[in-house]
């Protein structure tokens, strides 16, 4: 049986916590950011983790990643 393949998009854009969670960057902060509140820059800091459903098909894309 071949291995499975790992998508490259997936791998550049999610990583994985301790426990198996899919942390991700905030989305909304690459550009136009002079339209954008302060509130919203200010809470858009750091990482998310993904909701359960987006996490499972992320999973999905890292077969050996979890």
């Amino acid at each position: 049986m071949p291995k499975m393949k790992t998508k490259a998009a997936a791998k550049k854009r999610f990583s994985f916590t301790a426990s198996g969670k899919v942390k991700s960057a905030q989305a909304g902060k690459r550009h136009g950011m002079i339209k954008r509140t302060t509130k919203f820059i200010r809470d858009a800091r750091g990482t998310n983790v993904l909701c359960d459903a987006d996490a499972k098909i992320v999973k999905k894309y890292m077969p050996y990643n979890r």
